[in-house]
């Protein structure tokens, strides 16, 4: 009787001590966790420069073989379904786990890699460190919500200087894709989730920003605390400023506590006049009292009001100010002049589902903001607009919603409710709402788009019939979509669909 004999592996490489910026990964063993767009960016990129890629992924799907049969032609080995991702491979040595920003610290095989001692990043932080000392900036924004918003308006504002920028991260280009582009760009906008923090050591950003934090992925990252604490990793390494929301406590302690360049400096934003050495709104202006050698005395006006009346039925409401603040403030920590800043918020416009304007019927206008996944978010756009009907509901894992509505109930004229269980808010708005006139759209049966789209169909008419002129019908769910849509992308496409199919509806 013969034993098998285990497969002989080589001595495990320490990457922790491998030299960066320009880390080169030829001959490394990398294991990348999840095959989702990172993922496959990841092994892409690091598979080109001369290393020895596997890729694992509990999933099996249609667009996952595609990626799949794209790179295992290139050498690239990967391994489809649950089995794979329970633990590390038993048959080869691994160097260096690169995760899925979705992953858990609990998720079995990188409990295991930690175990084992093999360090696990994320795209991010490899990014960070296969980068060349002479390669773009970082100019990077995290934050509760607001975060696409801004980024894409800080991508306006440097493209309007005339430098080759790009926003990336949780949005567009992956980051490792962005940031070892082969024609160069001279700036990054990168927006970071917690997610992708939490797994990220080094991001030495120029000029970094935290909107706001209120709570949210509490169950994901163990509690409130934890959650603050991946968003101030931002902060470390910061160079030149740190951007904090003056009326968010939470962000000014994230900068407090961070350990930055000496030199790097903390600028607040602010919707009210600014302090030195914060950015802010003047008589109908948005100035600057951080960026210029006079500001003691001084400040220079970035933009008016008037050049984001495009973005909200109402003008700009107070979160997309808010965003603007921050774009502007991150523009302003790379030298970007003031002209460009004004020029790229008059020519930014919101992308799809986030406050985007539908259409407008008897001067009543319909509002997209399926992207207001929780009562933050749909607080900042409800306030956007002094008469809505709201069209709300869905799943809200358990978030609080009685300040959301006591904060909103002066602007409400009706309530129209999605949702399997539409109680959470039913019972706050019968407390903190109670005249407020509401309709339950009945759930009815969603397994098929038909299903979801008559649902859709009778919230918008419900919406109608409440709404008067000069109001705003506006879908900010305070909610995830899952328990009757597919994605909150498809919700608020059901959305605009059925606003456009209203008799007299003009785009």
């Amino acid at each position: 009787m013969t034993t098998a004999k285990a497969p002989a592996h080589s001595a495990r490489t320490d990457v922790e001590q491998l030299p960066w910026p320009g880390l080169d990964v030829a001959g490394l063993r990398i294991l990348v966790a999840g095959f989702g767009i990172s993922g496959y960016a990841v092994a892409d990129q690091t598979m080109q420069r001369g290393a020895h890629v596997l890729v694992v992924d509990g999933s099996d799907t249609p667009e996952i073989r595609e990626r799949t049969q794209i790179l295992e032609v290139l050498g690239v080995e990967v391994r489809l379904g649950p089995e794979h991702t329970r633990s590390l491979p038993a048959d080869r040595e691994v160097d260096l786990v690169v995760t899925s920003p979705g992953w858990r610290p609990s998720q079995p095989l990188l409990a295991a890699a930690a175990a084992a001692g093999i360090p696990v990043w994320s795209e991010i932080e490899l990014a960070r460190r296969m980068q060349a000392a002479d390669g773009p900036a970082w100019l990077a924004v995290t934050g509760t919500n607001g975060k696409t918003t801004t980024v894409t308006m800080l991508e306006s504002i440097l493209q309007h200087a005339g430098l080759r920028a790009v926003a990336c991260g949780n949005v567009g280009l992956p980051v490792i894709e962005a940031a070892l582009d082969p024609e160069g760009f001279e700036v990054l906008a990168i927006e970071l989730s917690s997610f992708q923090l939490h797994w990220t050591e080094h991001l030495d950003c120029e000029a970094a920003a935290v909107l706001n934090v209120s709570a949210d992925h509490l169950d994901w990252h163990g509690g409130a605390e934890a959650y603050a604490r991946a968003k101030g990793r931002i902060f470390d390494g910061v160079r030149a400023a740190c951007i904090y929301n003056v009326a968010d406590e939470t962000t000014l302690r994230l900068v407090e506590d961070a350990d930055v360049v000496e030199g790097a400096r903390a600028v607040g934003i602010s919707l009210s006049s600014p302090d030195l050495s914060e950015v802010g709104v003047v008589e109908g202006m948005l100035v600057d009292r951080a960026f210029l050698t006079e500001r003691r005395t001084a400040a220079a006006e970035l933009a008016t009001l008037g050049d984001l009346a495009h973005l909200g039925p109402q003008g700009a409401g107070p979160h997309i100010l808010l965003d603007a603040l921050a774009a502007a403030a991150l523009a302003r920590a790379h030298g970007v002049p003031a002209h460009a800043v004004r020029d790229g918020l008059r020519a930014y416009h919101v992308g799809s589902h986030r406050a985007q304007q539908i259409a407008t019927l008897d001067d009543i206008a319909f509002v997209d903001d399926t992207k207001a996944t929780n009562p933050a978010a749909a607080a900042a756009s409800l306030r956007a607009a002094e008469r809505v009907v709201w069209i709300a509901g869905g799943d809200t894992k358990g978030a609080d919603l009685d300040a959301l509505v006591a904060s909103v109930q002066d602007r409400l004229v009706g309530v129209v409710l999605l949702g399997v269980d539409a109680a959470p808010f039913t019972s706050a708005l019968a407390r903190h709402a109670p005249e407020v006139p509401v309709r339950r759209i009945d759930p009815g049966d969603t397994d098929d788009v038909a299903g979801r789209s008559r649902l859709m169909e009778d919230a918008v008419q419900a919406a109608r019939s409440l709404a008067s002129a000069g109001d705003v019908v506006l879908l900010a769910p305070a909610a995830a979509s899952i328990d009757q849509f597919r994605d909150y992308a498809e919700r608020g496409d059901l959305f605009a669909a059925a606003v456009t199919r209203l008799p007299g509806a003009s785009t």
